[in-house]
């Protein structure tokens, strides 16, 4: 049999033609990138702001690894009347010589300005539950059982009333083994003062500064939180104003 050899040009697009890939068919998607493709620079890795928390959602007052739940309780509000946040206590919550109810350990006090809106929060932990709670402006808070009002800095006053909670052992002692100084200094939370545990209520007074000859009060926020060590935290914020 006689051999045709092929012209040297065709040769040279054949061999062309074998190295390139096939088209894809119609309606063929495209083969996905390899893993090893690295990610568009040009595309945000982490969302906006600080990159740890977007605009608006609320800080929690401890770390993440240490919170088992959290919620809003109580939104950016004026409460002019009482709110009422309820948890249903059915004391005695552990068995003696831990106290019938919820009882306070620590009070923390921190700033926040870098959140927008910028507020400043005070954190009550308590043991054994969550007490019922209730926030209102007042023009005097008055102490629990003598009714007496409370000295608080500020021009404003907010009460956090807590309801089938306390504040002591059972020995009458103080159970709170954490707290800041009274006079705060933040820019709206001036300071805040105890207010009496008295027969399942404990109260707290917060003084605030808003502007002179304002009637405006701030709006608050209600956080809660349950923590792997036990506690439950009630979280009120301040807006800065």
């Amino acid at each position: 049999m006689r051999r045709h050899r092929l012209p040297p040009l065709l040769v040279v697009l054949l061999v062309g033609l074998a190295g390139c890939d096939p088209a894809p068919r119609p309606g063929t998607p495209p083969d996905p990138p390899s893993a090893s493709t690295s990610a568009d620079p040009a595309r945000p890795t982490a969302p906006p702001g600080d990159g740890t928390t977007a605009p608006g959602t609320p800080t929690r007052p401890v770390p993440d690894e240490e919170v088992t739940s959290f919620r809003t309780a109580y939104g950016w509000a004026v409460p002019a009347e009482p709110a009422l946040v309820r948890h249903p206590v059915r004391p005695p919550v552990a068995p003696p010589p831990a106290p019938p109810l919820p009882y306070l350990v620590e009070i923390r006090a921190a700033d926040h300005p870098e959140q927008r809106p910028g507020y400043t929060r005070i954190s009550f932990s308590f043991r054994g539950g969550f007490p019922s709670y209730e926030l209102a402006y007042l023009g005097r808070i008055p102490a629990e059982g003598t009714g007496e009002p409370i000295r608080l800095p500020g021009n404003a006053f907010l009460r956090i009333r807590f309801v089938q909670a306390q504040a002591h052992d059972e020995r009458g002692r103080s159970s709170v083994t954490t707290s800041p100084a009274p006079e705060l200094g933040y820019p709206t939370l001036r300071g805040y003062a105890f207010g009496g545990d008295f027969e399942g209520y404990l109260t707290y007074g917060l003084g605030l500064r808003v502007a002179p000859g304002s009637d405006q009060a701030l709006p608050v926020r209600a956080l809660e939180l349950t923590r792997t060590d036990g506690r439950y935290v009630v979280a009120v914020d301040v807006r800065r104003g």
